[in-house]
């Protein structure tokens, strides 16, 4: 399996309502402090063909990662957790300790 698919493995666990950072999933899929290559792993998921739930990764800081590169899927990413109750601070920032990701290790 290569190191996307192991991404994309992990991420598909994720549950409506509940997200993960980049590293968290990077740690999940034995990828160590590659955080950075969770985004772009993500970055090449088909947004219009895939079910893999991306928007539900975001950074520690517990904010939706902005870039130009992601060519304005940071505010899809928004609509599509929103969609699912998660609510944003006035910060913009979701509260980790509310819905962050906690998986059972039997589901890895």
């Amino acid at each position: 399996m290569s190191k996307y698919e192991q991404i994309y493995a992990i991420v598909s666990q994720i549950p409506w309502g509940k997200v993960a950072t980049y590293g968290q999933i990077a740690e999940l899929a034995n990828l160590g402090q590659q955080a950075r290559l969770v985004g772009y792993a993500l970055y090449k998921i088909p947004l219009e063909t895939s079910d893999i739930p991306w928007h539900r990764v975001i950074n520690a800081k517990g904010e939706i990662s902005h870039s130009l590169w992601r060519k304005g899927t940071d505010f899809l990413q928004r609509s599509l957790l929103e969609a699912e109750g998660i609510q944003f601070n006035a910060q913009n920032k979701i509260n980790l300790s509310e819905y962050l990701w906690i998986p059972q290790i039997q589901d890895i």
